[in-house]
């Protein structure tokens, strides 16, 4: 693969550079912070010398302005890239969404409008050349409308409805869309709150999504027992979801 991953510096992001870049396959950083792409980039280089050395460019969800351009840096530098991951995305929790209407505002528009139009990008790119990898990762708290995540969750929500339907839509012309539903992972975006049962580790998370690109899967939970969770909770009627916590 010519990856290009969007939030590559950090978290889930950067193991996932990191499977990619040991296996032999060209990584291209996006992410918003100068300093650490370029750590980033040398560390992937440092590790992998036997490879052409890692690029990267700016690229901020916050800011759509710059996805045109950050897209274009990776097509250079990749003589045209075949797969883009997405794993940049805002958390908060729902106490702080709640009282800050602003913070809302911010959080459904990075993690939906803005996710959604990056990846019309990168659609639109990976179909004009026959087809790739389109990954994107959303989060099992948009499988049901749940107290603790409300806000959040219907942020991811939408996002794996939009990828469900680019399966639907454009898998027969060569894309590959793939929805990766984590559960918690110890991450910095969750630093401070308390891991429920089940958590997961960036590397471990990693591994799931490689594993499923390479299978041209369209949908995975990870770590994998979420799956049968998130079965047992969509299935729960509203009467019981009022009077639980999770």
């Amino acid at each position: 693969m010519k990856a290009v991953v969007l939030g590559g510096t950090a978290g889930i992001g950067r193991a996932v550079a990191q499977r990619l870049a040991t296996r032999g396959d060209r990584v291209f950083l996006l992410g918003r912070n100068a300093d650490d792409l370029e750590r980033s980039a040398a560390d992937l280089t440092a590790r992998h010398p036997h490879q052409e050395r890692a690029g990267w460019a700016l690229c901020d969800l916050d800011d759509p302005v710059s996805f045109g351009a950050a897209l274009d840096a990776a097509d250079r530098a990749l003589a045209q890239f075949d797969a883009v991951i997405v794993t940049a995305a805002m958390f908060a929790t729902q106490d702080a969404l709640e009282s800050d209407p602003e913070l809302t505002r911010r959080l459904t528009t990075t993690n939906f409008a803005n996710t959604v139009t990056f990846c019309e990008h990168a659609r639109t790119r990976l179909l004009a050349r026959g087809g790739g990898w389109l990954t994107v990762v959303s989060s099992v708290a948009g499988d049901r409308g749940r107290k603790p995540v409300g806000i959040y969750g219907a942020s991811k929500a939408g996002v794996s409805a939009y990828l469900e339907a680019l399966d639907h839509k454009y898998r027969a012309s060569g894309l590959w869309a793939l929805c990766v539903k984590p559960g918690f992972v110890k991450t910095a975006m969750t630093a401070g709150l308390k891991p429920p049962p089940f958590a997961g580790e960036p590397d471990g998370v990693a591994r799931d999504i490689v594993h499923a690109m390479d299978r041209k899967r369209p949908l995975i939970y990870t770590p994998g027992i979420w799956r049968l969770v998130m079965l047992v909770i969509k299935h729960l009627p509203r009467v019981v979801m009022r009077k639980i916590e999770f």
